[in-house]
């Protein structure tokens, strides 16, 4: 009776350990995945907001600081998954092209016994757009 009491409790151990792995990699991955999706459409919004008019006339890069929000809101809407999202934008500078984009995950409550818990997870990038001068 003794040893079939070690047995449960192993049991016991073993689903508790593997349910807190489950909630330490939904939560890392996500913020992985956030993070590089912000890199990329911040890069792409970058690219799409250039004032090409003002590039020819003066030869230096500008985007368009508004061109620039909308565009990365539409594709961050199409690209991030049902989760709630806070966006903030800081330094958005048009010449020389610089943003700063802030954008907070908000994760759902988990709660053990009457402890709650949730994870909301900041991830920043700021992004600098050069032109290649040997081009």
């Amino acid at each position: 009776m003794k040893e079939s009491y070690w047995g449960y409790w192993l049991i016991a151990l073993g689903i508790f350990v593997i349910v807190v792995m489950m909630l330490i990699s939904n939560v890392s991955t996500s913020s992985t995945q956030d993070y590089y999706l912000i890199k990329e459409i911040s890069e792409a919004a970058m690219v799409d907001a250039v004032d090409y008019g003002y590039y020819r006339e003066s030869g230096e890069l500008r985007i368009n600081r508004e061109k620039f929000v909308e565009n990365f809101l539409r594709r961050f809407s199409e690209n991030a998954s049902l989760d709630t999202y806070k966006i903030d934008f800081y330094n958005l500078y048009e010449s020389p092209p610089k943003t700063s984009v802030q954008v907070t995950s908000k994760s759902s409550t988990y709660q053990v016994n009457s402890d709650a818990a949730s994870f909301d997870i900041v991830n920043r990038v700021d992004s600098i757009l050069e032109l290649n001068s040997s081009v």
